[in-house]
């Protein structure tokens, strides 16, 4: 009972905080994903469905062990850095869930600097 009260809450939470962002061919979503150890950016074209790019802190590429923070700024330089090579040099940021501090800024700013804009 207390679970599916839970479950239904993070459903609201992504649903309001996505209620106005669509990712598009010219600029995609980029989506984020938190889990206790790990942190997942992919970058994704709805009307095709699509994801187009995507980085995290489980890729082969990825060697960073200790700071969850510093974690995500190396995998939000990643996506940005894939994405510019695929030439998508915009995007519409997408939370998820979570609130717009920590991790997930940290990742939004690491990608920023990289040169997406959003």
């Amino acid at each position: 009972m207390q679970l599916d009260r839970i479950k239904k809450s993070r459903i609201r939470r992504k649903w309001r905080a996505r209620r106005k962002i669509f990712g598009t061919a010219e600029r995609p979503r980029l989506s984020v994903f938190r889990s206790n150890r790990h942190i997942y950016a992919q970058i994704i074209d709805d009307f095709a469905g699509a994801t187009l790019v995507s980085a995290s802190t489980r890729s082969k590429n990825s060697s960073v062990q200790g700071n969850k923070k510093a974690a995500a700024e190396v995998v939000g330089a990643a996506i940005a850095k894939e994405a510019l090579g695929v030439g998508i040099k915009a995007v519409s940021f997408d939370r998820n869930r979570y609130r717009y501090h920590g991790r997930v800024k940290a990742l939004a700013d690491a990608a920023r600097k990289a040169g997406l804009a959003f």
